[in-house]
């Protein structure tokens, strides 16, 4: 490790290290809006597979499995729900302290008004099981799944529904409140309705810009609704949102380059923020994309991408931090940061750089409470399905079987370095 990391590292011991996952992408068996619109788009996507992804390095690679209407549908997934505890062992032996994990309001309330006991049962085991492991959960709410229910309504484009979401909230505080140290109410609610009622890519793959705003402001309301629930009934709980938030800079020294990157951060990264700054404990960022604006469009080197064709800037993670802890005062929780890397090519080199990032807003300041590295698992990986290869932790959706890649033994072994300086 000390070859790759030349600069002194001072990360407290009670520093949180670990990864994330969703309910939807990992456990496999759930039914919401999400997977019946799998079902009615498979073939679709199939169809439109090869202009989608044969530009990409690997397409010989993944083009068997792209070009297969089960790739698109989530199923057993990673069955995360049955074989849990068993993930929960793996991420005790590379030490981590944390893993982000979440509730599927879908289990929990599969038809309206109606709470199943039996989903609670499972949660409240579930995050037993992580604590006794050492590991503290840090618990999402809402990863843009919801029950078909609650879909039929108009989901999150009718304001009349947030009511809906509060009391999902309000009965999961009550009956797993006593594990709510960390809580996200929201993850990427800008991506969410961006992709859904704006570019339609996701579901209902409806709207307009307009359409996207009030969706925004709705889910900003339900986020400012629900941490007001939630610190009645458990005043200790530190809640926050999960924020996707892109580095925007000028690639040279012109008046409209800057101007450009300083409109870009202004509506990508603090639009929404700026309605819930009051209704958050933690800024919770979640950190993939940097943008290198040249005029009026975006010019990346792409010198390295990963297996997706996203651009590669994880240094770029500090300055971002500072220049939000600058604007909101808040203490920083990388919720989310990581690569789709088939071959672990690149992933030790990107936690390399973002434990550098860190440590770097650290020193000019900046309180950063924890790093959880996306993902724990490979998973289902929404509308791309089971191709891209996030995790950490490898699986053969065949058989099951868990592998961690090097990188993540490798990442165990530095935790436990930092937590030994």
């Amino acid at each position: 490790m000390g070859e790759q990391i030349k600069l002194s590292l001072n990360f407290p011991k009670k520093f949180l290290w670990g990864a994330s996952i969703s309910t939807h992408q990992v456990e496999g068996g759930n039914h919401n809006q999400w997977t019946t619109w799998e079902l009615e788009t498979a073939q679709e996507k199939v169809a439109q597979a090869s202009y989608n992804y044969e530009h990409l390095p690997l397409w010989n690679e993944i083009k068997k499995e792209a070009l297969k209407p089960e790739n698109y549908v989530s199923g057993k997934s990673a069955d995360h729900f049955n074989l849990y505890k068993h993930d929960f062992d793996i991420a005790q032996r590379l030490n981590f302290s944390v893993l982000r994990s979440g509730i599927e309001w879908s289990r929990i309330e599969p038809e309206e008004g109606e709470f199943d006991p039996l989903a609670v049962a499972h949660y409240k085991k579930y995050f037993t099981e992580m604590k006794k492991r050492g590991i503290e959960p840090v618990i999402t709410l809402w990863h843009w799944t919801f029950p078909d229910w609650f879909a039929g309504k108009g989901g999150f484009a009718k304001r009349r529904n947030i009511k809906y979401f509060t009391r999902y909230v309000e009965y999961v505080t009550e009956q797993l409140g006593m594990h709510f140290n960390y809580v996200i109410t929201l993850n990427e609610p800008t991506v969410y309705a961006a992709m859904s009622y704006h570019e339609r890519r996701w579901p209902p793959e409806e709207g307009s810009k307009f359409l996207m705003l009030k969706v925004m402001r709705n889910l900003a309301k339900a986020h400012k609704k629900s941490y007001k629930i939630i610190k009645r009934m458990r005043p200790e709980a530190q809640v926050g949102l999960a924020h996707n938030c892109a580095y925007y800079y000028a690639g040279d020294d012109s008046f409209v380059s800057k101007i450009v990157a300083r409109l870009g951060h202004a509506f990508s990264n603090e639009y929404f923020i700026n309605r819930v700054r009051k209704q958050q404990d933690f800024f919770g960022l979640n950190y993939y994309f940097a943008n290198r604006v040249c005029g009026t469009r975006v010019h990346n080197s792409n010198q390295r991408r990963n297996d997706l064709g996203w651009d590669m800037q994880p240094d770029k993670m500090g300055p971002l931090i500072e220049q939000l802890h600058a604007r909101y005062k808040l203490p920083i929780l990388i919720t989310e940061s990581g690569v789709a890397d088939m071959h672990d090519t690149y992933r030790k080199w990107w936690i390399i750089e973002s434990v550098k990032a860190m440590n770097t807003a650290m020193t000019n300041g900046v309180p950063i409470t924890g790093y959880i590295h996306w993902s724990l698992l490979d998973n289902f990986e929404w509308a791309e399905g089971f191709w891209p290869r996030f995790g950490l932790i490898e699986v053969d959706y065949k058989t099951m079987k868990r592998r961690p890649r090097p990188s993540a033994l490798w990442y165990g072994k530095l935790i436990k370095t930092l937590r030994s300086n």
